[in-house]
């Protein structure tokens, strides 16, 4: 009981985040830009954040922007809570990250289709772009252009760069560079798989958009 306490303390502490202790720990839960076992460091990581109880990943991967940007779709909130599940919606639209191996594409590797946005349906990975990182979510060294929009995530004294739909503003997940993955952009797009919707039409100009204003 003394130590669900002591987590549960530390996931609503906001002295945890800038004690010197805890930004090694959160610095470390981004691989560094030098060669490293990917498989070992990724497993490792996963195992870590899966023991966690979920209010405390909530907390501290959860996306604290409060940058206020204009997408096409500009579906107010309450009418995304009628069209989103309350897990899509937490995700996409309250920036929370999913428990780390559970996505139903974590381990989805189809040799053809896209991944669209779950929120509008815009097109935003092709099945080429996705590759095996061993993170515990989705990862792409690419988009299709256009797609998906960066915003710089200054919260808990990190700075890391969010993605969203470029349609929708949904959120995805975010994106880190320098990790030396074997792949064309040396980037992995880290992606929440309820963020996504899997269809295996390749042609992305069939794709109908909803919410368009």
């Amino acid at each position: 009981m003394r130590l669900l306490l002591r987590r549960c303390h530390l996931a609503i502490n906001p002295a945890f985040f800038t004690s010197h202790r805890s930004k090694r720990l959160l610095s470390n839960l981004s691989v560094k830009p030098f060669a490293v076992n990917h498989a070992t460091v990724s497993a490792t990581k996963a195992t870590l954040l899966g023991s966690m109880p979920i209010p405390f990943l909530s907390a501290l991967f959860s996306t604290a922007n409060t940058q206020k940007m204009e997408f096409p779709d500009k579906r107010p909130e309450q009418e995304w809570r009628t069209v989103l599940s309350p897990q899509q919606f937490r995700v996409l639209r309250e920036k929370e990250t999913e428990r780390p191996g559970t996505g139903e594409y974590d381990k989805h590797m189809p040799s053809s289709g896209t991944y669209q946005c779950a929120g509008c349906g815009t097109p935003l990975y092709k099945a080429s772009h996705k590759f095996s990182a061993d993170c515990g979510w989705p990862a792409y060294f690419d988009s299709i252009p256009g797609a998906i929009t960066r915003i710089e995530d200054k919260s808990f004294g990190m700075v890391r760069t969010e993605i969203v739909c470029s349609h929708c503003g949904g959120h995805l997940g975010h994106v880190f560079k320098g990790e030396n993955y074997p792949t064309p952009t040396n980037e992995r797009h880290c992606v929440n798989s309820i963020s996504l919707k899997f269809t295996e039409d390749e042609n992305t100009n069939n794709t109908t958009r909803t919410g368009e204003a």
